[in-house]
C-alpha cells in the first residue's frame, strides 16, 4: 500500500471514530471527559424538578386543578357522607337550631359521587372567596338569598336548580338524599379557580404543644369529638357521641384539625322564619391546632374575605399541619 493510500485510510477510520462518538451521544475530549466536564467521565444529570404539592394538603399532586365545593348536610338523617373522606378540607359550620353542616373542599381528588346536598347560607360565600371563584354545589337557599347568590357570590354557579350532575336516592328519605356527580358538576364548572395558597403550611411538627388524646367541641345542638389513634397517624372523627364513617364503610378521620373560635352573629336572610347563625371566617382569634397526638394553641388571622388565614403560634413562628386531610371547626367563641 502506498504511503498516500495509508494516510487516507488512517484519516477515514479517525472519522468513522468520531462520528460514532457523536452517534453515541458523547464526544471525548483530550482528558477523557465530554465538552465541558473537565475530564470528568460522570454524565451531567439534569436539573431535579421541585414536587408539586397541594396548598390545602401538603401532598404530592401532578397538577393543581379545580377548586369543587360541596355544601353537605350532617343531621343524623344524611349520614353517613358519601365522598367525603376524598375531600381536601372539611369545614363544620353551625346552622339554625344548634346543628352544623358541612363544606368540603375537592381538589386533589373528585369522588365520583358526593353528598347528600344540601342549601347554602350567607357564611358559606365569605369562606369560598378565599378560594377565588370555586365551582359551589348546593341544592338551594331561601328565596331572598338565592337570588343573591345568584348575582353576587364569587363563585361558578352550581345550583341544584338549574345545573345537571344531581339525582335522587330513594333508599333514603327526602330531603337527605341528593347526591352529586362531580364529573358532570366539573364539566359545567371549567373556568372555575385552581388551588392555590390559602395560609396553610405544612412540615415537620413544631416544638412545644401538649399531649392530646382526645379534643372535643360543640354547638348548642351537636358535638364533635376528635380522638388521637397512633395506630392510624389520624385524628378519629366522632360526632354526637357516636363514631362518624363514610358511606361504603370506614372512619372519618383527618390529618390535622384546627378548632377556629370565632365570632357567630346572625345571618341578614331568614331561614325558617328566623336568621340563622353567621359564623365570620375573617377577623382574627384563639385556635387549637391538633396533630400527631399533640394540641398547639395558636392565633389565626383573616383580615379579608380574599386572603387566606394565617396560623401563628403563640411564640410567634407559623403553625404547621400535618400533611393530608385538614377538618376546620368554625366554633363559637
Amino acid at each position: 500500500m502506498s504511503r498516500r493510500r495509508r494516510l487516507i485510510v488512517v484519516a477515514v477510520s479517525a472519522a468513522v471514530a468520531v462520528v460514532g462518538l457523536v452517534v453515541a451521544g458523547v464526544l471525548l475530549l483530550p482528558g477523557g471527559g465530554p465538552p465541558g466536564s473537565g475530564g470528568d467521565t460522570t454524565a451531567t444529570s439534569p436539573p431535579a424538578r421541585t414536587a408539586l404539592t397541594s396548598p390545602f394538603t401538603g401532598e404530592r399532586v401532578t397538577s393543581l386543578r379545580r377548586v369543587l365545593a360541596v355544601k353537605i348536610d350532617n343531621i343524623v338523617y344524611a349520614r353517613p357522607p358519601t365522598g367525603l373522606s376524598a375531600a381536601d378540607i372539611v369545614y363544620l359550620l353551625p346552622v339554625e337550631g344548634g346543628l352544623s353542616r358541612i363544606m368540603a373542599i375537592y381538589s386533589s381528588h373528585y369522588p365520583p359521587v358526593v353528598g347528600p346536598v344540601r342549601s347554602a347560607r350567607e357564611d358559606d360565600l365569605e369562606l369560598l372567596r378565599q378560594f377565588g371563584r370555586p365551582a359551589f354545589a348546593y341544592s338551594g337557599a331561601t328565596p331572598v338569598l338565592l337570588p343573591y347568590i345568584h348575582r353576587h357570590a364569587r363563585i361558578v354557579d352550581l345550583y341544584a336548580g338549574t345545573h345537571n350532575g344531581y339525582f335522587r336516592d330513594n333508599r333514603r328519605i327526602a330531603p337527605y338524599n341528593l347526591y352529586a356527580r362531580t364529573g358532570t358538576l366539573l364539566a359545567q364548572a371549567r373556568d372555575a379557580s385552581r388551588a392555590h395558597d390559602i395560609g396553610f403550611r405544612f412540615g415537620a411538627p413544631p416544638a412545644g404543644g401538649r399531649p392530646a388524646g382526645s379534643e372535643s367541641v360543640s354547638y348548642p345542638a351537636s358535638s364533635f369529638t376528635f380522638t388521637w389513634s397512633a395506630r392510624a397517624g389520624r385524628w378519629l372523627v366522632s360526632m354526637d357521641g357516636a363514631p362518624a364513617d363514610q358511606a361504603g364503610g370506614g372512619r372519618l378521620s383527618a390529618a390535622t384539625v384546627v378548632i377556629q373560635h370565632t365570632t357567630v352573629t346572625t345571618s341578614r336572610f331568614l331561614e325558617y322564619g328566623s336568621r340563622p347563625p353567621y359564623a365570620r371566617s375573617t377577623g382574627s382569634g384563639a385556635a387549637l391546632v391538633l396533630r400527631n397526638g399533640r394540641a398547639y394553641q395558636v392565633r389565626w388571622s383573616r383580615p379579608s374575605a380574599d386572603g387566606g388565614t394565617t396560623y401563628t403560634l403563640l411564640s410567634g413562628g407559623r403553625m404547621t399541619f400535618a400533611r393530608g386531610q385538614v377538618w376546620v371547626v368554625l366554633a363559637y367563641p
